[in-house]
């Protein structure tokens, strides 16, 4: 076997790995990204289907003095 050769093979599948890695790094970040937007969207639209059941409750304080 040529020494050479197979040292240029051995780096150039360490560099295929390094970049199927950076890969799904950026991936997960993404992944973490709409996680977050997804949580706060559906927060945003609990809120919105609580005024929508019950819309006149937190609108209106009855103060006796």
């Amino acid at each position: 076997m040529d020494i050479a050769a197979l040292s240029t093979e051995l780096s150039q599948m360490k560099l295929a790995q390094e970049a199927s890695i950076s890969v799904m790094k950026m991936a997960m970040d993404i992944s973490k990204v709409q996680a977050v937007d997804l949580t706060q969207i559906l927060e945003a639209n609990t809120k919105v289907m609580e005024q929508s059941i019950t819309p006149h409750v937190g609108q209106n304080i009855d103060i006796k003095l």
